[in-house]
């Protein structure tokens, strides 16, 4: 096959301009329609398509497309290895057809448009293919080698304009995703208060952490924070189910363990392999204990009003969507007035190259008496400071109030 020094200058330098800075202002799909008219205007064809490989990675859809927008509005879907897109992904190798015809073509749309020849290559990430870039006359037109060199150096174009916006997409979905499941407003029960804190870590990208504080008719009121094994939009979209499916066995059941057992039970059938850590702990109406359970997660820590903070002696057991033979414990942990719990991810405590323990040992150090909101404030100052976390941290902190004098 040519190699780019056998293409000339004044092509090399219109393929530069298939992704230029200012596409980086645009959407995903407004960047592409723009991609795509470039690519047509570059090698002078009639239509001009990208289909990008689904999640199943076993279907190619049809994501823009110029000339031939029908491929997009008729949710066009082509399985890998077969068809002309199909065999490109597949082999991942330009592919030239000089006539269109029902042997070499699966979509009907691409011959009803009287589209003669095609030429497709692959869109390539670090290798794997992620999609087919395809381009088609309606005259007669033999595609030659050159143009093929020419179509692939704009493909790898597209394909990294394709994956900088997805990156883009992914992030923000995930940041609105994750904002919408974290309580906007945690409940008002006498007696007690709350407060908690998220950030994100690892560059700004959202993972799977969460907190949760929600009571049920009974009186009784669950807190719980968790944690899903990886980062994006996944991640977070697997927490909110989670989360979600969390909420509706509280209503079943006031044992943490028999609600972690049920939730574990879901992972493993609704979200196969996902793994994720979890407290959740229960308060019944007295508000004078907790009863807790671990799934893999960080212990709380306790706070006195005298100011010691000692971590809680709460069993750990295996995260979610690990095993389903090991059983789940039940802990009690007393809570007196002017007491409180401090709960957290482990983003707060692990860094590269410390462990865990010492982590915790600065929690300890950092808790305090005081409103539970400027608990979290102070944890958070002296744990990260102006430091992002490499991974998500999210913190609660609840705290029981003083027994009023003149009541009790």
């Amino acid at each position: 096959m040519a190699t780019e020094a056998h293409i000339p200058r004044e092509r090399l330098r219109r393929i530069e301009a298939v992704t230029d800075t200012a596409l980086g202002q645009l959407g995903v799909d407004e960047m592409l329609v723009e991609l795509l008219d470039r690519v047509r205007d570059l090698l002078r064809v009639d239509t001009a398509a990208v289909l990008l490989l689904d999640e199943s990675e076993q279907y190619l859809v049809a994501t823009a497309a110029r000339g031939i927008e029908e491929e997009v509005r008729q949710g066009v879907r082509i399985p890998l290895g077969k068809g002309f897109a199909g065999r490109i992904a597949a082999d991942k190798e330009p592919v030239i057809i000089e006539k269109v015809d029902h042997s070499n073509v699966l979509n009907p749309i691409l011959r009803e448009k009287g589209i003669h020849s095609l030429l497709g290559v692959p869109l390539l990430s670090g290798g794997e293919v992620i999609g087919v870039l395809h381009v088609g006359s309606l005259s007669s037109r033999r595609f030659t080698r050159e143009d093929a060199v020419l179509l692939q150096l704009a493909g790898d174009r597209v394909a990294l304009a394709i994956q900088s916006g997805q990156i883009q997409v992914s992030r923000a979905a995930a940041a609105t995703l994750q904002r919408s499941l974290l309580p906007a407003k945690l409940p008002v029960v006498p007696g007690l208060e709350f407060a908690t804190r998220y950030a994100p870590g690892g560059g700004g990208e959202v993972g799977g952490d969460w907190y949760d504080v929600f009571d049920v008719p009974s009186g009784y009121v669950y807190v719980v924070v968790g944690d899903v094994a990886g980062r994006g939009l996944a991640a977070a979209a697997a927490m909110g189910r989670i989360r979600t499916a969390l909420r509706a066995y509280a209503l079943q059941t006031k044992d943490p363990a028999d609600l972690l057992t049920h939730l574990d039970e879901h992972v493993r059938h609704f979200e196969r392999g996902v793994m994720a850590t979890a407290l959740c702990a229960v308060m019944p109406p007295s508000h004078d204990h907790l009863l807790a359970s671990c799934a893999g997660h960080p212990p709380p820590i306790s706070v006195s009003p005298d100011g010691a903070a000692e971590v809680v002696d709460l069993p750990p057991d295996l995260p979610l969507g690990v095993d389903p033979t090991r059983r789940r414990r039940t802990t009690q942990i007393p809570l007196a007035p002017a007491h409180g719990l401090f709960l957290y991810t482990d983003g707060l405590v692990e860094r590269r190259g410390l462990s865990p323990d010492v982590g915790i040992e600065r929690v300890c150090m950092a808790l305090c008496p005081g409103p539970a909101d400027a608990v979290c404030g102070k944890v958070m100052f002296e744990l990260l400071g102006s430091d992002q976390a490499d991974d998500d941290v999210a913190v609660l902190m609840l705290s029981r109030l003083p027994a009023d004098p003149l009541i009790g």
